[in-house]
């Protein structure tokens, strides 16, 4: 299958135009690619395909011999394209969209963003009349779909904003992506002469009686579409960078039930509205009225965007969805359907004794073996063992399995450190803890957080009157419940701050860092934020070197094989025998992309190329690496792919200070690795060479 785009042929034979009916979205202006497909996977004859298609039977077969000849069929398929296609139907079937297109996950030096526009504004011709009016939201992918969006010589459009104005200076503010829209559309302009969020009800009220304002917003029961952006409910997203959410108060005692945001209206995972202060302050559509707009169109991508696209999906809040590959796999496991692996082949006739909706039995589904008791009991009994092994290190705190401090008190007037997350990462958190690193740490189940009375024994063993900072990973649950015990900590007299780690550059672009994932260069940051407390520091001098640390840390994941939670003994997503996931995370997730298996030095290329090119770092740069099994590879392959990157550092003139390689931050029995770089500077190396000694990392410069 050829990447390059498929061109039409002439409209008919001998030069007759034929009227046909517009393809559907999924399938772009591509009529090759459409009765490709119509042939090949969904088995029209091709008396049936000019049915479908309005065309004649001899331009089918002109279609299928060009498709041939273009490299868009080599019989099995093997492009991007034809995976995204796939993708698009699935999700069309199963949430029941009127539309759905799905771009590559990868395109170039384009970013994401940028691919999501011009996709956007596609799917937005796709369904433009003449006549209609199109209410728009904000954000940075609104503004990209409306810088892509051209004329498209329709007649008599309307545009206008789906809300108020904000109060922010944002280059992708409503009322700024309504005008794009409308210059580049040609279409007349309505704006919304009212801020979004006004400051009491009782200005809103009296506001919506105004005549001008009230003729402005009644246009919202008139559209015919509206293009929207979905917003998860994080650090730095759309929505809080747009004032919605002025203080993290607001967020997490209103909105705690929230998945997402779209047009400045919040919802749950089934997408439902959740009620909160901003209601009777908000100018603009609310769901019910957008529910009743007829085309809903989501534009939308990105890991973290996942949980917020399904609950929209789940509620019917957007019925045309734009989206990226990734994306697309991310939503249908996060709801639990299998993907599907399309082959571009005539089928074979069904198997014998075999119904043909039976699905087939894939190979990786058998339960994996475990040496384990009951699997209730795993996390527990494995902290027990630990305990056992390591008292030279870690101690219960009142007698809990679950809080763990450093066997010998830290000394007094010191910043504690406190550190905590799910189990299943070994040695990560409780390998942590000792002279030069952690104080204490917080173990929840397997991957799942600490609940927050955890993380407040651990805040309270470790302040030694200096105050607590706490440092865990960009997780939903970790973030709220290292929220909640520091405001419980607070209330008692201890200060708490807070460093949350965002190292993984597969997670989301590096424009939007605050998105990321923290992952395996949690030691990297639990390092030097260890440091900076063992010598005394101040907790304001300490929070800032360890978010320092934090901002120059990059790592990037690649699977061969999922891991298994003890409770199932079964793999949490599927691979094939020739493929491989990169951009995994480390609870169970797949991959932010899945592509053929590679050679050690393949992996290597791929993953330190991505990271230099992330910290944009040049000739003369010093950097310390991580090479971290995620479970069940061994250090052979390990120090293979070592061997490679060092030698790609080497010819770019990359300076490696220091190198770890081993288990560091696993992902139960995963198969596959990650590669962590944490770029130096005089200040973060002098934090880096301070001594150390705990479970996992043992640093002692004079030895």
């Amino acid at each position: 299958m050829s990447r390059r785009r498929a061109t039409a042929l002439p409209r008919g034979e001998g030069g007759a135009a034929e009227a046909k009916p517009r393809a559907p979205l999924r399938f772009g202006d591509d009529p090759l690619l459409w009765a490709a497909w119509l042939y090949y996977e969904d088995e029209l004859t091709q008396s049936e395909i000019a049915s479908v298609m309005g065309i004649s039977r001899p331009t089918v077969i002109a279609y299928l011999a060009e498709a041939r000849e273009q490299g868009i069929v080599n019989i099995s398929i093997n492009g991007d394209r034809f995976r995204a296609l796939s993708l698009a139907r699935q999700l069309s079937a199963h949430f029941g969209l009127k539309d759905c297109l799905v771009i590559p996950a990868e395109g170039g030096t384009a970013s994401l963003i940028e691919r999501l526009g011009r996709a956007g504004a596609q799917g937005l011709g796709w369904h433009l009349r003449a006549g209609d009016m199109i209410g728009i939201g904000w954000g940075r992918t609104m503004l990209a779909v409306a810088e892509a969006a051209g004329d498209s010589g329709l007649s008599d459009l309307t545009v206008m904003p789906a809300t108020g104005a904000m109060t922010a200076d944002l280059s992708y503010a409503p009322e700024l992506c309504a005008t794009r829209l409308a210059q580049n559309l040609s279409a007349r302009m309505i704006p919304v002469s009212s801020p979004a969020i006004l400051s009491d009800p009782g200005m809103r009220d009296g506001l919506l009686q105004e005549p001008v304002l009230a003729a402005q917003l009644s246009n919202l029961t008139r559209l015919d579409m509206v293009l929207l952006g979905l917003s998860p409910l994080r650090p730095g997203s759309t929505v809080e960078a747009s004032g919605f959410l002025t203080t993290p108060e607001e967020n997490r005692d209103n909105y705690r039930n929230a998945v997402g945001a779209i047009a400045g209206r919040f919802y749950d995972a089934a997408g439902k509205t959740v009620p909160g202060s901003l209601d009777g302050r908000t100018i603009g559509i609310d769901l019910p009225g957008l529910l009743r707009v007829p085309t809903r169109i989501g534009v939308c991508g990105g890991f973290d965007k996942v949980q917020a696209i399904l609950g929209a999906l789940r509620g019917e809040l957007v019925n045309v969805l734009v989206t990226d590959s990734a994306t697309a796999e991310g939503i249908l496991r996060a709801d639990g359907i299998e993907v599907q692996r399309q082959s571009l082949t005539r089928r074979p006739p069904t198997l014998p004794g075999r119904d043909r909706d039976e699905p087939p039995v894939m190979a990786g589904m058998q339960p994996v073996k475990k040496i384990l008791n009951d699997p209730r009991d795993a996390v527990n009994e494995a902290i027990e063992g630990m305990l056992l092994a390591f008292p030279q290190y870690l101690r219960p705190i009142g007698g809990s399995l679950r809080s763990l401090a450093r066997a010998h008190p830290a000394p007094s007037g010191k910043v504690g450190l406190v550190i905590g997350g799910g189990a299943g990462h070994e040695p990560m958190f409780l390998g942590y803890v000792g002279p030069g690193l952690a104080d204490a740490a917080a173990i929840g189940n397997v991957f799942s957080s600490p609940p927050p009375d955890r993380i407040l024994d651990c805040t309270r063993q470790a302040d030694g009157g200096a105050g607590v900072l706490h440092v865990f990973g960009n997780y939903t649950g970790d973030t709220m419940n290292f929220e909640m015990a520091a405001e419980m900590a607070a209330a008692e007299g201890i200060a708490v701050r807070s460093v949350i780690t965002t190292d993984d550059v597969a997670s989301s672009p590096a424009s939007d860092r605050a998105a990321r994932r923290g992952t395996a260069g949690n030691a990297f940051v639990f390092k030097i934020a260890g440091a900076a407390c063992d010598r005394m520091l101040s907790l304001d001098e300490c929070e800032r070197i360890a978010g320092k640390a934090n901002a120059h840390t990059y790592s990037m994941g690649a699977g061969l094989s999922a891991c298994s939670l003890p409770e199932t003994g079964r793999p949490s997503f599927l691979l094939g025998p020739d493929e491989i996931e990169l951009g995994v995370g480390i609870h169970g997730e797949p991959g932010v992309m899945r592509a053929d298996l590679m050679t050690a030095d393949g992996i290597a290329d791929r993953i330190i190329e991505t990271l230099i090119e992330d910290a944009s770092l040049g000739a003369g740069a010093r950097i310390a690496l991580l090479l971290n099994t995620l479970g069940s590879t061994p250090m052979m392959e390990l120090a293979i792919v070592n061997r490679r990157i060092h030698k790609r550092l080497a010819a770019r003139k990359i300076e490696v200070v220091q190198s770890w390689l081993g288990d560091y931050c696993t992902s139960l029995d995963m198969a596959g690795l990650s590669v962590s770089m944490l770029v130096l500077d005089e200040e973060l190396q002098d934090f880096l060479q301070h001594p150390c000694d705990s479970i996992a990392l043992t640093f002692c410069p004079d030895a």
